[in-house]
């Protein structure tokens, strides 16, 4: 996931996200948390968490989760970062800034993305769970990492929140 932005866009993350966290080995979190709060209860709810911060996030939260991080899961090198930049070019970006990763999951845009760049490293967003902006649901990402692969990514769109 990415993008939260818990309490600004929602009050808490969607419950289908939740229950996704209660089912992961590894949750990952692409930056733009803008509260500490969210950052502790999903701690304490992941088995595993690999965070990163973003942009709108304030010193508390930069405090509590860097600004790159990275862990291996079943071979795959993973980073977690909040922004790579604009679309054009960025495949040939994160290959120059990446070349020691295999995945690299990312924020920002709320825009979800799933390209793999010439030197082969899998590009994903995994857009917002909580603010949609320009596209048609609120989103998040789910995906196996096994045998040094990443495999079976699906993007799950949110219902629309009761107002």
């Amino acid at each position: 996931m990415a993008d939260t932005h818990v309490p600004g866009r929602a009050r808490d993350l969607p419950a289908p996200l939740w229950e996704a966290v209660d089912e992961a080995d590894l949750v990952v979190h692409a930056g733009d948390w803008v509260d500490v709060a969210t950052v502790d209860a999903l701690a304490a709810r992941s088995r595993s968490l690999l965070a990163c911060h973003g942009n709108n996030d304030g010193p508390d939260v930069q405090a509590r989760v860097p600004e790159l991080a990275r862990t291996v899961v079943a071979g795959v090198r993973v980073g977690v970062v909040h922004e790579t930049g604009a679309a054009t070019g960025r495949e040939r970006r994160c290959d120059a800034a990446y070349p020691d990763l295999d995945l690299l999951v990312f924020g920002h845009s709320h825009i979800p993305w799933d390209t793999t760049t010439p030197g082969g490293l899998r590009l994903l967003n995994p857009g917002s769970p909580t603010d949609r902006r320009r596209q048609p649901a609120c989103t998040f990402l789910t995906f196996t990492l096994a045998d040094g692969r990443v495999e079976d990514v699906v993007l799950h769109a949110l219902p629309p929140r009761p107002r």
